[in-house]
């Protein structure tokens, strides 16, 4: 019992801007998704600790989450895993690439798992591996060429599409409220490669083992599946957790951000085409300079998360909360922004026979 307290107080303390609901006092969904999580991956994970503030997004999510990658399916786990590493290097996500690089090593080799988080991808050695990386590494260009065949089959899309979409949002939120590594950025690459190694020995059961699909769908009311997520309408139970969880962060948007700002973010998005920022956040200035200052403040923090999530910093958030300090919009406005770019993303991969992409 003790050493579990450690560990949950370590965990903890890795989440920054918000206070994350303990394990022992949790309540109603958040205790829900707390069990099931710690049922699954051993221990209550930090990823779900940055959302408890809200109970919604918590729910929103775990489903997102845990419906597309860990359960069983189409598509085996090291595909998953090398979908998931590949958005993390395009977002920029140290703390994203290091867990699931580690999932790697165990299902698909150290070499592979490291190409891939190395930006390598000529050097993965399995050829699906490689292809469905270098899909998910530029799967946000909404101008590239859509993905052959020889990528992914129909059956496989909303598995595959899924974990690219939920990693979109996840990444996001992570580099906003997490540390940014796992693992001790001074290790050296071999120290590196041996915590890896034991990190996924330990974590085997919980890799190679699939999931009863759809236990995580309970925790939210039934939604209607969006046009633009018909690319997950293949599989039943994907198009549930996505209908559901979409639904929950739309509304946590509206909760926490005005709709003059969500108006601003998805009129930005409508131009944005995967393109990076750059350095200068002159950009995100620019488009806020003319809002009142609350609505200036959270519209920075929703643009930055949404396609800049890495250069959200502790100026960014003070300023929200000099306006907003709830921990429980703090979190929904960053889920919102987090959720409308990992959408607009999905979208481009809505099969033409089920109706416009919006990409």
């Amino acid at each position: 019992m003790l050493a579990s307290r450690v560990v949950s107080s370590v965990v903890q303390r890795q989440v920054k801007y918000v206070k994350p609901v303990p394990q022992e006092s949790a309540k109603g969904i958040v205790a829900e998704v707390y069990e099931q999580v710690a049922g699954e991956m051993r221990l209550v994970v930090p990823p779900v600790l940055l959302h408890s503030p809200s109970p919604p997004a918590t729910a929103a999510y775990w489903m997102l989450m845990r419906e597309p990658l860990t359960t069983g399916g189409a598509v085996d786990r090291s595909a998953k895993e090398a979908v998931a590493s590949a958005v993390s290097v395009a977002n920029i996500c140290p703390y994203c690439l290091d867990m699931h690089s580690t999932n790697m090593y165990g299902l698909a080799g150290p070499d592979d798992a490291e190409a891939i988080a190395t930006d390598r991808l000529d050097d993965v050695r399995d050829e699906r591996l490689r292809r469905l990386a270098g899909w998910a590494r530029e799967a946000h260009l909404l101008d590239a060429p859509m993905p052959s065949p020889a990528v992914f089959t129909e059956a496989e899309r909303p598995e595959l599409v899924g974990v690219m979409v939920a990693f979109h949002y996840l990444t996001r939120m992570v580099n906003v409220f997490l540390a940014s590594f796992l693992l001790p950025p001074r290790l050296s690459p071999a120290a590196r490669r041996r915590a890896k190694q034991g990190i996924s020995h330990l974590l085997s059961p919980t890799l190679r083992g699939a999931f009863p699909p759809g236990r995580s769908l309970s925790l939210l009311p039934p939604a209607a599946l969006p046009v633009d997520a018909g690319w997950a309408a293949g599989n039943h139970v994907v198009a549930e957790a996505v209908s559901r969880a979409y639904a929950a962060l739309e509304a946590a948007g509206e909760r926490a951000l005005s709709p003059e700002v969500r108006a601003l973010v998805h009129s930005r998005l409508a131009d944005w085409r995967g393109e990076e920022t750059g350095l200068s956040r002159q950009w995100c200035e620019d488009l806020v300079a003319g809002l009142p200052a609350a609505e200036r403040a959270a519209a920075r923090l929703a643009l930055l998360t949404a396609l800049a999530s890495h250069q959200v910093d502790e100026s960014v958030v003070e300023d929200f909360r000099r306006h907003d300090p709830d921990d429980r919009r703090l979190v929904e406005a960053a889920a919102w922004a987090s959720y409308a770019v990992a959408r607009r993303i999905g979208a481009r991969y809505v099969p033409a026979e089920s109706g416009p992409a919006g990409g």
